[in-house]
């Protein structure tokens, strides 16, 4: 089973940047896709971002244009750089390997002036 360790959220006004970080382990890193979701209160978890293990990238909407995924290899670790934050960003944040067992603790991310 994977283990991963979500860092980097934290209370931002909007219009700012946050960066996350996923760590993974227990895996061969390199040979899954990762995914970044979220979830807002009193809504269901959704899918933010996939980077495949090819490096191939994919966003859902809302985020297009302002989330950037990006993966380490080397750290076996995988990134969320948010820009142009708004209020509907606010939710708490999960990585996981996509077709592995597992999920983060989340790190929460809140826009708010």
């Amino acid at each position: 089973q994977v283990q991963l360790v979500e860092s980097g959220g934290g209370l931002v006004q909007p219009g700012g940047s946050l960066r996350l970080s996923c760590a993974a382990s227990g895996i061969m890193f390199s040979r899954y896709a990762m995914a970044w979701h979220r979830q807002a209160p009193g809504k269901q978890r959704e899918l933010v971002a996939v980077i495949s293990s090819s490096g191939s990238t994919s966003y859902t909407d809302p985020v297009k244009g302002r989330f950037t995924i990006s993966r380490d290899n080397a750290k076996n670790t995988v990134y969320l750089q948010m820009n142009s934050l708004k209020p509907e960003d606010t939710a708490v944040y999960y990585c996981n390997a996509v077709g592995a067992t597992g999920w983060g603790q989340g790190t929460q991310v809140t826009v708010s002036s």
